[in-house]
């Protein structure tokens, strides 16, 4: 299909954004980014995805998925942080 390719790449950049600071949370064992933009794009991510499910939309399946595990995992990161 025609899209695909832009599909892939927009998969690829939002992944290079969200990797190097989901890893750097990691291994500082503390997440600075607000809690109400992890809260919301967490959800909208997971949203996406079911829409994207009901669709039958590969690429926005596995970004979306993508997006919502990396976003998860900085909200799970935030509350088990210690202060």
């Amino acid at each position: 299909m025609l899209s695909d390719p832009y599909g892939l790449v927009g998969i690829l950049l939002i992944l290079i954004a969200w990797l190097p600071e989901t890893v750097k949370n990691l291994r500082a064992r503390k997440v600075t980014t607000r809690s109400e933009f992890l809260l919301l794009y967490t959800a909208g991510s997971f949203l996406l995805t079911i829409h994207a499910l009901i669709l039958g939309d590969l690429i926005f399946i596995i970004l979306n998925s993508l997006a919502t595990v990396l976003s998860g995992a900085n909200i799970f990161l935030k509350i088990t942080q210690r202060k």
